[in-house]
């Protein structure tokens, strides 16, 4: 077992015992904070497009942006599991997406994340083939949002139901080593979660996954142009930025007077 799959496996225990902890960075100071605070993973995640970017959303997200962001937070982690978003249109075919994945691997992931279910089990697989962990992506999937045409929760009808249950086994299966689960119904996510021996991850899921995920600009507050209504922010960082703008202009201006 490699050292990069060796992390993971801490995960499966971790389900046994302990609710996992998982924040999104796409700096160094960020992924250095987050480190030292002993956060479980840190995600790099593709929303750094709207949140670094100030796109609408993740798809204008390019693998060269993916590197450059996952190369910076590497070196401020030593102890977390740094995972990387896989960007929109960067695993189409298995080919693909083992090329796209060494790429971050290269740049200092320890891991990748994919969305979707049964549509790209042969990436997934081939993948964990070349010993390339993956963490999976089911419920609602912010890079298909153009054909969802908004954010919405999933599992609202049985047919999603199933389907998110059955594609859960099925990453299960391929050997994926968590799955997050974004704005699933809540008995639904404790459903799924009680239904494997691997973690769910969930982000707008109810309390019942093995643990929880969130944006960090949405729990520090900075980022108030949009608040996400499942993540209430915990602090207002926007506000002391502005604060500490304002008191720089004023003790500038002093001094030239």
């Amino acid at each position: 077992m490699n050292s990069k799959v060796s992390k993971f496996a801490s995960l499966i225990e971790q389900k046994k015992s302990s609710r996992i902890c998982a924040l999104t960075a796409y700096d160094y100071p960020t992924a250095r904070i987050l480190d030292e605070a002993n956060i479980d993973i840190i995600l790099v995640g593709d929303s750094l497009g709207m949140m670094f970017f100030g796109h609408s959303d993740t798809t204008m997200v390019t693998m060269e942006m993916m590197i450059h962001h996952t190369k910076a937070c590497r070196n401020g982690v030593q102890r977390s599991i740094l995972i990387s978003d896989m960007p929109y249109k960067s695993y189409d075919t298995p080919n693909s997406a083992l090329t796209n994945a060494r790429r971050l691997l290269e740049a200092g992931a320890d891991g990748v994340k994919l969305e979707g279910g049964s549509k790209i089990l042969p990436q997934i697989e081939i993948l964990i083939k070349n010993m390339i962990p993956v963490v999976g992506h089911l419920g609602f999937l912010p890079q298909s949002i153009k054909e969802e045409k908004k954010y919405k929760i999933k599992g609202k009808t049985e047919a999603e139901r199933l389907e998110i249950k059955r594609d859960s086994i099925l990453l299960q299966e391929k050997g994926v080593s968590a799955i997050i689960l974004e704005s699933v119904e809540s008995d639904l996510a404790q459903s799924v979660t009680n239904s494997l021996e691997i973690p769910t991850i969930g982000i707008g899921s109810g309390k019942n996954c093995d643990g929880e995920i969130r944006v960090i600009n949405d729990i520090v507050g900075s980022f108030p142009w949009f608040k996400p209504a499942f993540a209430k922010p915990l602090y207002s960082i926007s506000d002391d930025i502005r604060n500490a703008v304002k008191k720089f202009k004023s003790h500038t201006k002093d001094e030239t007077n």
